[in-house]
Order: structure tokens, then sequence, then C-alpha cells
């Protein structure tokens, strides 16, 4: 059995990045996936104090303790990581950001616990425009970040909703959102 890990980033619990990552959760279960989710705002994650504590000799990943532990005893645990954030001032959510940038603890050459998972991405923005909206900054810095630890994009799902819940009127991005779940599940 696949195990997804879902880290639903929006600060609104029924936001349509949330919703979306219900519906790609929805997904994954159904492609028999043991499935996570965890509520980035709710979890007490500090920022990288930029120690490299987690780079000495025989370190066991971030001096902090945090939520993040949680989260990164899940990773080690998981087969996919599936990542749901609305963009906020032209990029992702300051809540991903701050697990994006505590990631630096797997970096190091001797400690890449993220090589090999499937990374799957939601994000949803208010304009029309991926590039207007700033979703593109986004997904650069997740395709870069992904890339760099050795964890491949498997899919992304993007697009505009502007008040919460308006994304479930919109069935292809739902449906896009359900078969990368699907995907992420197997």
């Amino acid at each position: 059995m696949s195990k997804l890990l879902v880290l639903a980033s929006s600060p609104r619990p029924k936001g349509n990045s949330t919703i979306l990552a219900t519906e790609a959760a929805r997904g994954a279960k159904d492609a028999d996936a043991e499935v996570k989710t965890f509520r980035l705002a709710k979890m007490k994650i500090g920022p990288c104090m930029g120690c490299d504590g987690c780079r000495k000799p025989k370190a066991a990943g971030c001096v902090q303790k945090d939520d993040m532990r949680t989260l990164y005893a899940e990773l080690r645990a998981a087969d996919a990581v599936l990542i749901a954030s609305p963009v906020y001032w032209f990029t992702m959510s300051a809540q991903i950001k701050l697990f994006m940038d505590r990631l630096y603890a797997f970096g190091a050459e001797s400690y890449r616990p993220l090589k090999d998972k499937r990374v799957g991405i939601i994000l949803t923005y208010g304009d029309a425009d991926p590039f207007v909206s700033g979703a593109v900054n986004a997904i650069r810095a997740f395709q870069d970040a992904f890339a760099y630890v050795g964890a491949p994009i498997a899919g992304m799902v993007y697009g505009s909703a502007d008040k919460p819940g308006d994304v479930r009127a919109n069935k292809a991005l739902m449906k896009d959102a359900y078969a990368l779940g699907q995907k992420l599940g197997f």
C-alpha cells in the first residue's frame, strides 16, 4: 500500500486549495493509498534559523523542537507528497514557505529522505492568469527545490478560484485534482 502525505497550507479550512487537496486525497484513497493530511496553519512550525545544526556530522535533522519533527517523520514514511497552497502575494502561502525552508535539513548529501518520492502540487489563485497571479513563481520554486533533492514532480493542478469554495464549480479542476491523487496513490 502506497502512503501519501498531504500538506494543506491554506489558513482557510474550506479554502479552494484545501478543497482540491481533499479531492486529491479522495483519489488517492480510491487508488488504495494510505493518506495522512496535515493542515499547516494549525501547526507550530518556526522558520529555519540558519544554524546549520542539521549539517553537522552525525546530525539527525533539524535541531528545532516543533511540529516539523512530526512532518519529518511523516515525510520519511511517505511514498508521495502532495502540497496544496493558495497563491498569496505572488507566490506560495507563508505556511508552506516555512515548511519548504525547513526542508533545508534534507539538503545535505548524507541526508536526503525525499529522494525519489513523488510530489504533487496544487495551487489556487484569484486572477485567471497564472503569470499575473504569481502562481508561476510558486511553480518555479517547487520545481527547483524538488529537483535539488531528487524528488520528481508527478503532476500539478492549478487554477483560478476567487472566493472560498468557488473551486467546486470548476468541474475540470476538481477532476484533475482527483486524477492527481490517483496518480500519487498508486
